[in-house]
């Protein structure tokens, strides 16, 4: 569905809403397709409906989630030298724009920024989000693209006057393997074109204990924001998960360098969804994420292969996150 109509912010400001979202037919294709493997799985993007945005928003003001906190600290650090090196002008493009709060540190920072994109996969806290920051920054034309930022979709044209600058926070890179992490940079390398930007938030290793706790919480929230992918299957699917069958399971594999989490069913039991019957083993897992982390040279090596050029690379003071600013090469 193409939706090209502008709506208009609270405080007057216009907006394009584009809707490329895959819609309910995408998630229970998703779902009966990962719940039929030997491996039980349903991808992440489909964690992030309202209920799911909401609990992210509700994760990142957790005192152990210290992604969020390690970036916005790098951001606000380092906002004048990222917009001297961008220059006047710029259009930002967001991959996952949540509530964008991270990207208004750029935009207050930026020499007269002529456009914002917000991308994201939850179409209401999309729509909402981007009204608000249109209100903030009238001066600013605003476009809002609910789409799988993964595949393939049509940008808006807002015919910024200066670079085009893709901007992908939250360490959601490490959603993907190495592998896929590549190819989709390559793909953004193609897409921004020439002469673009990309600044890439890229969480690291470190302790497992450190890690552990940032995703699976004691106050429950993060296993909260993964049972609601039940929930929304319940919703949505006419599925009958029993949420109080199963349980968040979220733990740091260092030797694959990443966090695996999984919902783990809890005891045998049989679910419907959308009509169609799948059995559960006690201790069977479905997984939902990875989240990859990830030394500065790996990374920088990672992003010289799909063809862009790491021209820098921030950390906060504790060495828990970084920030990267990777250059497509000039046309």
């Amino acid at each position: 569905m193409l939706d090209l109509s502008p709506t208009t912010s609270p405080g007057g400001s216009s907006i394009a809403f584009i809707d490329h979202a895959p819609g309910l037919q995408g998630f229970k294709a998703a779902a009966l397709e990962g719940l039929s493997q030997p491996s039980k799985s349903i991808p992440c993007r489909f964690l992030y409906d309202a209920a799911g945005s909401a609990l992210f928003d509700r994760i990142c003001e957790l005192e152990e989630y210290y992604p969020t906190r390690a970036e916005m600290e790098i951001l606000a650090d380092r906002a004048a030298e990222i917009a001297r090196r961008v220059g006047p002008d710029a259009e930002l493009i967001e991959l996952g724009s949540g509530s964008s709060i991270k990207v208004r540190i750029l935009l207050d920072a930026f020499e007269r920024p002529s456009a914002y994109v917000a991308v994201d996969i939850s179409a209401d806290h999309l729509r909402s989000a981007a009204e608000v920051l249109a209100t903030d920054y009238p001066e600013v034309k605003v476009a809002a693209v609910c789409a799988d930022y993964a595949r393939p979709f049509r940008l808006p044209q807002l015919h910024g006057a200066g670079r085009r600058v893709g901007f992908f926070p939250g360490s959601t890179i490490g959603n993907l393997t190495p592998e896929e992490a590549e190819d989709f940079l390559a793909a953004w390398a193609d897409r921004l074109g020439p002469g673009a930007a990309m600044i890439v938030g890229v969480d690291l290793k470190k302790d497992a204990a450190i890690l552990n706790l940032a995703y699976d919480d004691p106050k429950r929230v993060t296993a909260a924001f993964s049972l609601n992918l039940l929930a929304r299957a319940n919703r949505e699917l006419g599925a009958d998960f029993d949420l109080s069958a199963f349980a968040h399971d979220a733990r740091y594999n260092p030797a694959k360098g990443r966090v695996e989490i999984h919902i783990k069913s809890l005891a045998r039991q049989d679910v419907t969804v959308a009509g169609r019957a799948f059995p559960f083993e006690a201790g069977e897992r479905i997984h939902t994420e990875y989240s990859y982390k990830y030394a500065l040279d790996e990374f920088a090596d990672l992003a010289r292969r799909a063809g862009f050029e790491p021209e820098e690379a921030w950390t906060d003071a504790r060495g828990l996150f970084s920030v990267h600013l990777l250059c497509t090469p000039a046309g």
